[in-house]
């Protein structure tokens, strides 16, 4: 495969070789800040910079060609032992690969003016350089500031050619022979929308390849059919076999059972047919398939080349010495999920540096080396991406961390008091949470391990952390491998698959009857040291329950430790691989669903998004609506309650509502303003819908308006529940369709109930 890179600018090619070479400068410059200031480490460094002096040339960028001849000098003098390898020579030569990274980043249009702005600070840079290799005392070089970004991974591409001299751009024979370095990998670029678009192809020929089977197997039923034929044939055969039979009705038979055997022979050896190419076309379109994810597939490094540079620099302007350790870069993960762990990998990273990582001193009087130590890992386990990081600082305080729980009001100090470490760190994962007495311009603002959380679980994966105080503390992010497909548990609701990933399942379980106890006039179970509500899974898709229950119940345990519920479902189905296909972004978002698949006989089915799944069941639990779990002797209640939804974006206005009319026996849901309470009645079924008038995205007069207007909920009653005494707004109100109007003046608990029960009726049909 040949690389093309002929459709970039040069200065698109400069920006491809600085990506490389700067790379290359400053993981050598902190290998010599570390002490290995090996000739073979400077012969490195001083080639690199030669390299994109060469380039910057070519491209006519006078600016890059006189810094990274500055720092070539330096390297050259270095291995002469003209020049010491100090700290001020490694600061220096760390603010000339920044030079060179913000030059490379302009653009045709910008780069005049950027070299204007910046000419003072270039002079300065190849002036302190100069006093440097002469001896003089450079100019002071402040601590780099702690906001250091690590750039995004990019699509690795070949390098530009390598250059002797500065006009030339090629790189001689003898310099290639000397350079002790691994072969670079062919790559070529490729539009990611193409890529995108033949990994959905390759997935519709492994689905459809698994079409096969389901095939064979209807073959395989024809077969009995065909015995089953010959075995009748042969009995009446027998109950023909007489001397009165005619010669001719015999003859016949006899050509009748050969013509069965002869079919039965032609169907053998077809079928033998169809399962040999039913294994090959499934082999094949595996590969394939396989072959096209690797495609969107990239080492580890391509995402962390940045970060031991920002580690770093962080850690000098804390006043400490860290040092980061990464393993694991070679591991490949998805060109899609590498991008998205770079916010939460960062964040990881500078909490490791700040909160984790102790001063020398401190470290010293903790009997430490001087030196932290950060370790960033990521393998492959288990199907499951793991990346940890993990700090030799002085941990987690618990005692410090339940008291902050209590100072901040997320719980009482009585069951702050019973809760063990797992479920306090949980605790570092809220917004706004931070162990931190002071706002710093690296950390205080409670913003960071909910970044972390919030990325992981958008992609289906899970992040914990263990602590051990004063030794270390460690985060493991659990991701899938791709994005594209999926490891899920399938189940049957009512006669219909769903698939829930395997990640997001903290058990499952056959559930005896016998142990399910009543709480509260709620179904629980023991599950470990916990009581797990259930519920069915009926109840959640709006589904039938089955006529005669099972005396086992097949049991999912979802959510986190704090919110955990049992979700009970008519059967397992088994494990599956699935392609993960988006739904069309024109039905918005489905309540509890994420996506859909194909199984291998083609059937759709629905993949459910677990977190979405698990709020809605809190939400039935604290409006008390969640239903029973039915005996298996029972029948499904005729009796249906009246169901209403709140709007209002005051909480303690819909919660006075949602209080006021659960107590009365009706169903309540809530919804936050007027395009939230849009999207639950298109997604739910409600007997009456109450609404504020002033809400943000959309008032209530617009959602009656809409109401009135879609086809399928016109009937729908609508009352209008305004806190403020304007005319207009009641008129407006009556306008778009409102069956009911209620101003402030005469609001009160018994006007509402007396209001609904005009509308419709008593809580129970």
């Amino acid at each position: 495969m040949n690389d093309d890179l002929s459709h970039l600018s040069l200065l698109e090619l400069f920006r491809v070789e600085a990506e490389n070479q700067t790379a290359t400068l400053t993981a050598g410059l902190l290998e010599l800040e570390r002490g290995n200031a090996s000739p073979a480490q400077l012969e490195s460094l001083m080639r690199a910079a030669h390299s994109l002096k060469g380039a910057a040339r070519i491209v006519n960028l006078p600016a890059a060609v006189a810094v990274a001849h500055a720092m070539e000098d330096g390297f050259v003098a270095a291995q002469k032992e003209q020049l010491p390898v100090s700290r001020a020579h490694i600061d220096l030569s760390l603010r000339g690969v920044d030079l060179l990274v913000k030059i490379s980043q302009c653009n045709e249009t910008n780069l005049a003016d950027w070299e204007r702005e910046q000419a003072g600070g270039i002079e300065q840079f190849l002036a302190d350089a100069a006093n440097l290799r002469s001896g003089k005392p450079a100019r002071p070089v402040p601590d780099p500031a702690p906001t250091a970004t690590v750039p995004s991974p990019q699509a690795p591409t070949r390098d530009l050619g390598r250059g002797t001299q500065d006009s030339e751009l090629k790189t001689p024979e003898s310099e290639l022979q000397t350079r002790p370095a691994e072969p670079p990998e062919r790559v070529v670029r490729l539009n990611v929308d193409n890529l995108n678009h033949l990994r959905d192809l390759a997935g519709e020929s492994l689905v459809e390849s698994r079409w096969l089977r389901p095939f064979a197997d209807s073959m395989q039923r024809l077969k009995r059919m065909q015995s089953e034929l010959e075995h009748s044939l042969d009995g009446l055969r027998l109950s023909l076999d007489s001397p009165q039979l005619p010669p001719q009705s015999a003859a016949l038979m006899t050509q009748l059972f050969q013509q069965a055997a002869d079919t039965r022979q032609f169907l053998t050896e077809r079928l033998q047919q169809l399962d040999h190419y039913d294994r090959r076309a499934a082999h094949l379109s595996s590969r394939l398939y396989r072959e096209v994810l690797r495609t969107h597939m990239r080492p580890f490094h391509d995402g962390t080349r940045g970060f031991p540079r920002m580690v770093r620099d962080l850690a000098r302007a804390l006043g400490k010495q860290v040092r980061l350790e990464i393993s694991g870069e070679k591991t490949q993960v998805d060109r899609d999920l590498l991008e998205r762990l770079e916010t939460p990998l960062t964040h990881l990273l500078r909490n490791a540096v700040d909160h984790g990582c102790e001063t020398p001193a401190a470290r010293a009087a903790a009997g430490k080396p001087p030196e932290a130590v950060i370790k960033l890992e990521a393998r492959h386990s288990a199907g499951l991406l793991l990346v940890s990081i993990t700090d030799d600082g002085a941990g987690v305080d618990a005692n410090r961390l339940r008291k902050t729980i209590v100072e901040k009001r997320l719980t009482t100090p009585a069951l702050a008091a019973h809760m063990g470490e797992v479920e306090l760190l949980e605790f570092l994962f809220l917004p706004g949470f931070t162990l931190k007495d002071q706002v710093t311009e690296i950390s205080g603002r409670g913003v960071g391990l909910d970044v972390v959380q919030n990325m992981v679980k958008s992609v289906r994966g899970t992040v914990r952390v263990v602590t051990q105080p004063g030794r270390s503390t460690r985060f493991l992010l659990q991701l899938p491998l791709t994005l594209s497909v999926l490891r899920t548990l399938l189940v049957e609701v009512t006669g219909e698959p769903y698939a829930i990933p395997l990640a997001q399942i903290t058990h499952t379980l056959k559930l005896d009857r016998a142990h399910i106890e009543t709480l509260e006039g709620r179904p629980h179970f023991a599950f470990g040291e916990q009581r797990i509500g259930l519920l069915t899974a009926h109840q959640i898709f709006e589904s039938e329950q089955p006529q005669a229950p099972e005396q086992k119940l097949s049991v999912v345990v979802l959510g986190e430790r704090n919110s955990r519920y049992g979700l009970v479902v008519d059967r397992f189905l088994g494990e599956r691989e699935l392609v993960v296909r988006p739904l069309d972004p024109r039905l918005g978002k489905v309540q509890d669903i994420n996506a859909a698949a194909l199984m291998e006989d083609g059937t759709p089915v629905l993949i459910v998004d677990v977190d979405d799944l698990v709020r809605s069941i809190a939400k039935l639990a604290a409006s008390g609506s969640l239903t029973g779990v039915p005996g298996p002797d029972l029948q499904v209640a005729a009796k249906k309650q009246k169901r209403i939804l709140a709007v209002d974006d005051s909480l303690t206005v819909r919660e006075l509502e949602r209080k006021l009319l659960s107590s009365r026996g009706y169903l309540t849901d809530v919804a936050v303003d007027g395009m939230d309470g849009w999207n639950a009645v298109r997604s739910g079924l409600y007997d009456l819908v109450i609404t504020d008038v002033d809400m943000p995205r959309m008032d209530g007069i617009e959602l009656a308006t809409l109401i009135k207007k879609d086809a399928q909920l016109k009937s729908l009653p609508v009352m209008i529940v305004s806190y403020k005494d304007r005319e207009a707004d009641r008129l407006r109100g009556l306008e778009a369709g409102a069956d009911y109007y209620l101003t402030k003046g005469s609001f009160h608990d018994e006007t509402l109930l007396q209001a609904v029960r005009d509308l419709i009726g008593e809580p129970e049909a």
